[in-house]
């Protein structure tokens, strides 16, 4: 049996499919037409689907898609009624979305075929049970608390769900305009940072400030009843795009969220052109403050109703990595399993494997192992890749290649590292790498002056051997999708400098063996010489998606100041370039 999920028309459209239960392969369209955040139709990535799977659209069984217009639809028409400027917007977004939900007929048109050769049957979900679908589902748990929260979709903003076997019952949603992510973007757009994706950025930014907003950042934020409520005065009457535009090319753009009364507390918005002050900082920080003291709330609400140890946690705010790194300290969850695409491309994966276990009732037999569900490359293509771009490579042994790659990192180099299958979610888990030494004091302003240019407060990541977690961090819970920040043990911050944070914090990534052999050797070799079992890796992209084909490797390589490329079987230096 095979189903094919679409997350379309929504911030990061994708595509999945599954055969008999298990994900064979999923992808976001950004990575195939480089278009980050892509918000139309998922055409390439349902093509590559297809093509992972040496299938054709005739033998899908099912298509399931993670968004349903007609849930909680009572609820949008009574807001739209209590707000009539907002009524005619409304009508006109519905009708919008009404063209968008003939996937047969966009199917057939996106891959040129007559729709008559389409048998499958379809299924719409809500949102955030897809979400919930998507961790719970892929994790190797019997039952667990369900949890997904984020910005919005199909008018609800948080869900909290008992999961059991094949069945994810929703025990509670908070509906908009209440919402944490919007919350969190609010305050992100205000301080300067207001394109789609910025939140990430602004988390790495709030460490910096100190606590004199807490309090009255506090006063926009409160827990009630119902879970959380906003004070609506702080913000932008919400529109019928629920803060988000998607643009005819599919590029997304957020609505102001803030109003005046954010003027009047905490004086002008910042222009991203200008410097960032210490008032930003310090809303950074009240803004995660906050966010973490309703977040930890919400959670401990659910143990009470679901009182268990296991969490499934998706939905964008689950990317929040240093609220995850904290709440095993602040709830009484244990254990938690977050899918790694936790945002809104991970709607793809939840929606079929929904159809698949709670819909057509079909036993979970298959546990989602890591997050290599991207296309990989042979060494012919590869090859052929380097020679087309005038590159000078060598072929190497797996293990020469291991030590060359090691030594040229143990002595400041900066790699690309490309290998095996792309990651699913938005973290370059070891396969779509870059890596450094994480104990050069000058490596993060290297990596930033040659590739990056990120913003000077913004972190790398440490990936360390899963079996020496408990040596370097403070905590020893695994984190192989990158998505917990933990505290570095003070012994050890000098030997990561470079990955240690001002707090003395790092997003880490446990690496298992049996989860990723090669990344995981690379790092026993770099040990080996250096005697540290951790690299410093980074998304191997420059201001882009990152990289999926051979091809787009070795193009930013070639135009970065990166010092070598390994890429497959064959190792490319700059110096020889």
């Amino acid at each position: 049996m095979l189903i094919l999920g679409l997350n379309m028309f929504h911030a990061d459209a994708s595509a999945a499919i599954i055969q008999d239960g298990k994900v064979l392969f999923a992808i976001a369209e950004e990575r195939l037409n480089r278009v980050k955040h892509y918000a139309g139709f998922p055409a390439l990535a349902i093509q590559a689907c297809l093509d992972a799977a040496g299938a054709k659209i005739h033998d899908i069984d099912h298509v399931a898609v993670g968004q349903d217009t007609d849930a909680n639809l009572q609820k949008k028409v009574r807001y739209a009624l209590a707000n009539p400027a907002k009524l005619l917007n409304f009508i006109r977004l519905r009708r919008r979305k009404e063209e968008m939900r003939d996937v047969r007929a966009l199917i057939a048109k996106s891959l040129d075929c007559g729709p008559e050769k389409l048998r499958f049957k379809e299924y719409r979900l809500e949102h955030h049970i897809a979400h919930i679908a998507s961790a719970f589902y892929s994790s190797p748990w019997e039952q667990a608390a369900g949890f997904s929260y984020d910005g919005s979709g199909d008018f609800v903003s948080t869900m909290m769900a008992h999961c059991d076997g094949t069945d994810v019952n929703v025990l509670d949603r908070v509906f908009l305009p209440h919402s944490l992510g919007s919350f969190y973007t609010m305050i992100c757009e205000f301080i300067g940072y207001n394109k789609y994706g910025d939140e990430g950025k602004v988390m790495g930014l709030a460490p910096y400030g100190k606590d004199t907003y807490v309090e009255q950042v506090r006063e926009l934020l409160m827990t009630s009843a119902s879970g959380f409520e906003l004070d609506l005065d702080f913000f932008q009457p919400l529109g019928s795009n629920e803060g988000m535009q998607i643009k005819p090319d599919g590029t997304v753009g957020l609505a102001r969220h803030f109003s005046g009364r954010m003027t009047e507390m905490f004086g002008p918005p910042r222009d991203p052109a200008t410097e960032i002050t210490q008032r930003d900082m310090d809303l950074a920080y009240a803004m995660q403050h906050c966010f973490e003291e309703v977040f930890f709330y919400l959670l401990n609400e659910l143990h009470k109703r679901v009182p268990m140890e296991n969490l499934a946690m998706a939905g964008g705010c689950a990317l929040n990595s240093v609220a995850n790194g904290k709440l095993f300290g602040c709830t009484p969850f244990r254990h938690t399993w977050i899918q790694p695409a936790a945002g809104d491309e991970g709607l793809a994966i939840g929606a079929a494997l929904h159809t698949y276990h709670s819909v057509l009732k079909k036993p979970r037999e298959h546990a989602m192992k890591n997050s290599y569900l991207g296309p990989e490359f042979t060494d012919t293509r590869i090859e052929s890749s380097l020679q087309s771009a005038g590159v000078k490579y060598q072929k190497l042994e797996r293990g020469p290649l291991l030590d060359h790659v090691a030594a040229n990192i143990a002595g400041g180099g900066v790699v690309g590292w490309f290998q095996g299958r792309m990651e699913w979610g938005p973290r370059a888990l070891g396969n779509r790498s870059i890596v450094a030494h994480p104990g050069r004091p000058d490596m993060k302003e290297i990596l930033n002056a040659r590739i990056k240019r990120r913003e000077w407060f913004r972190p790398f990541a440490p990936s360390i051997l899963e079996e020496r977690q408990a040596e370097y961090f403070e905590h020893d819970h695994p984190s192989p999708f990158m998505l917990h920040v933990y505290k570095i043990r003070s012994e050890k911050r000098d030997e990561l400098c470079a990955v240690n944070h001002v707090d003395d914090t790092g997003r880490l990534q446990s690496v298992a063996r049996d989860e990723n052999p090669l990344y995981y050797d690379l790092i026993r070799a770099f040990e080996r010489q250096t005697g540290i079992p951790v690299l410093l890796n980074t998304s191997f992209n420059e201001n882009e998606p990152i990289v999926c084909k051979p091809e787009e490797a070795i193009d930013c390589f070639q135009r970065t100041r990166m010092d070598a490329i390994a890429i497959g079987p064959f190792l490319a230096l700059k110096s020889e370039n």
